[in-house]
C-alpha cells in the first residue's frame, strides 16, 4: 500500500509503509484459518491507506457456494466498509493466483493492485492458464504481482492436499 510519506530527498515519491510479504503473511494467517476448518487453504486482504479493509479466507464447503472464495470474502467486506463497490486505491493480497472468477471480480471492483503468492498451474487467470489482466480488450487493468512469498504459500496448499489425498 502506498504511504503518505515520500523518499528522502524524493518529493512526491510515494514509498510502501509495509513490505508486500507483511500483507502475504495476514493472508496466510487466513489461510490457515481456513484450513482448520476443511477448507482449501487460501487467504485474502484487501489494504486501502496501510489497513486491512477485508479480509477472507476459503469458505466454499461450509457455506455451500462455489463463490465462497477467499478473494470474493475481501472484496465484499472492503466494499461494505468502504460503502462502494469499486475499490480504486485498495490492493488485494491473496495466497494463491487467483482464478477467473475471482480475476474477474477483481477487475469489476477496480482494485490497483493484485499481490499473489503461489502459482495456480490448473485454475490461474494471472498467467498459469489464462491471463485475464493482460486482456486489452478489457475497460479495466490492475497492476500484477506474483510469487510473494510464493514458496510458504505453496507449501501450505500441498501439504494440505497431501494429507487430504495420500
Amino acid at each position: 500500500m502506498i504511504a503518505s510519506r515520500t523518499d528522502a530527498g524524493t518529493p512526491g515519491n510515494p514509498v510502501e509503509a509495509f513490505p508486500p510479504e507483511h500483507w502475504m503473511e495476514e493472508a496466510l494467517s487466513l489461510a490457515r484459518q481456513a484450513q482448520a476448518r476443511g477448507e482449501v487453504p487460501v487467504g485474502a486482504v484487501v489494504i486501502k491507506d496501510n489497513a486491512i479493509i477485508g479480509r477472507g479466507g476459503n469458505a466454499p464447503i461450509a457455506a455451500n457456494d462455489p463463490t465462497a472464495h477467499a478473494e470474493i470474502a475481501a472484496l465484499r467486506e472492503a466494499a461494505r466498509a468502504l460503502g462502494n463497490y469499486r475499490l480504486p486505491d485498495c490492493d488485494l493480497y491473496v495466497t494463491i493466483e487467483p482464478c477467473a472468477m475471482c480475476a474477474g471480480a477483481i477487475l469489476h471492483a477496480r482494485i490497483r493492485r493484485l499481490v499473489f503468492g503461489a502459482r495456480d498451474p490448473k485454475t490461474g487467470a494471472c498467467g498459469s492458464v489464462v491471463d485475464l489482466f493482460a486482456e486489452r480488450r478489457l475497460n479495466y487493468h490492475a497492476t500484477v504481482t506474483g510469487d510473494v512469498a510464493g514458496e510458504a504459500c505453496g507449501r501450505l496448499l500441498s501439504d494440505f492436499f497431501v494429507a487430504r489425498r495420500p
